[in-house]
């Protein structure tokens, strides 16, 4: 059995792009929480700025994924990529949606407790283990390249005047997006929590910082809330949303 708990935060934008799924529900504002048992699929979600329909781009992505049958016989990548496509369908036939796009960063657990990772754009994937926290995910953006190049620093990555330009993402009317899958070494320890956030929380909170709250003895909704508040309080100007999956002993 699995714990899952999440936020989505509007912060302080006007209306909220961000969208989460946790179990079968899509949720676009406020918090949420279940116990999931494989298979499943939860995800955040976020629409890309400066594009049309952010919001519903990235409601839209999860109901699609919500209604995909996962299993560890899933072509995952051919179902992801239909999602792409109807999204760019779905965009294209009036202006007013004309190329919504959407991140998309999700674990995906099988029947036999396998998980993998998938990964479209710079919301991102964190693995906290043993009291120390990693990155799962690799941003697919102009800021990652340059810095895997050696062209700019790790500081001078989130600061930089590009750190907004990202891969093409499902939905994208002119080129197809990368879907990274990958396996996440098997199955998920006792102990372990797996976060996946978009970019307003890991664009203003170090991975340290996220390590600091982690490791507090207080609730996970608790600290998931700390989390959100944390960036708000370094200067988040985005939606936040955050989730937390921990594998629990039946």
């Amino acid at each position: 059995m699995y714990y899952c708990c999440g936020i989505t935060e509007k912060g302080t934008m006007p209306h909220n792009e961000d969208a989460m799924l946790i179990g079968k529900n899509v949720v676009i504002s406020g918090a949420s929480e279940q116990e999931l048992q494989p298979p499943f699929i939860t995800a955040v979600s976020d629409g890309v700025s400066g594009e049309l329909s952010g919001e519903l781009a990235s409601k839209m992505c999860l109901e699609l994924i919500r209604d995909i049958k996962y299993s560890r016989k899933a072509k995952l990548n051919e179902k992801l990529m239909d999602v792409h496509k109807q999204l760019v369908k779905f965009g294209s036939e009036n202006s007013e949606t004309y190329n919504m796009q959407a991140t998309l960063c999700a674990i995906a657990v099988d029947e036999k407790e396998n998980v993998s990772f998938i990964n479209v754009g710079d919301s991102r994937l964190y693995r906290f283990r043993g009291g120390q926290i990693r990155q799962i995910s690799r941003d697919q953006s102009l800021v990652q390249l340059l810095y895997e190049e050696g062209t700019i620093t790790q500081a001078e990555r989130r600061t930089h005047v590009h750190r907004n330009i990202i891969f093409p993402v499902l939905g994208n009317t002119t080129s197809e997006p990368k879907i990274d899958i990958s396996s996440l070494d098997g199955c998920m320890e006792y102990g372990d929590v797996l976060l996946l956030c978009t970019d307003g929380l890991s664009d203003y909170l170090s991975p340290i910082d996220i390590q600091e709250i982690l490791e507090l003895p207080k609730s996970l909704p608790a600290r998931l809330e700390m989390l959100v508040q944390k960036a708000l309080d370094k200067g988040s100007s985005d939606n936040i949303t955050v989730i937390a999956v921990v594998y629990c002993e039946e």
